[in-house]
């Protein structure tokens, strides 16, 4: 990753505009910052959430509260509790999709 060139900016997470996308079961809130091809993100899952989709898509995902299911296409799973996170690079293993039972909010970049 190559961070393009940018002033020292400060983030205020908190008056980032919330989107809302909904999951096959639950939503997913997201508050965003942009920088160049870069996705920066806080992202809050509700109780329940499951992922509509399997993401190819490379992350680096830290885990800041609630619980994590990260399910691979080829059937491995791995759980993640706060203070912990993954990181995976585009197309680089099988296909991924989240999940989470009491719900959870992330760092993450992609």
């Amino acid at each position: 990753m190559k961070l393009p060139e940018q002033r020292f900016s400060v983030i205020d997470w908190r008056t980032h505009e919330t989107t809302e996308h909904p999951g096959e079961v639950g939503t997913s809130l997201w508050r965003t910052v942009n920088l160049g091809d870069i996705r920066i993100r806080v992202v809050e899952y509700s109780p329940g959430y499951i992922a509509d989709h399997w993401c190819d898509r490379g992350h680096i995902i830290y885990l800041i509260e609630g619980d994590l299911q990260t399910e691979l296409r080829d059937g491995r799973n791995f759980e993640l509790e706060p203070g912990m996170g993954y990181l995976v690079s585009d197309f680089a293993d099988p296909a991924h999709r989240a999940s989470t039972k009491s719900g959870a909010k992330l760092f993450i970049v992609d």
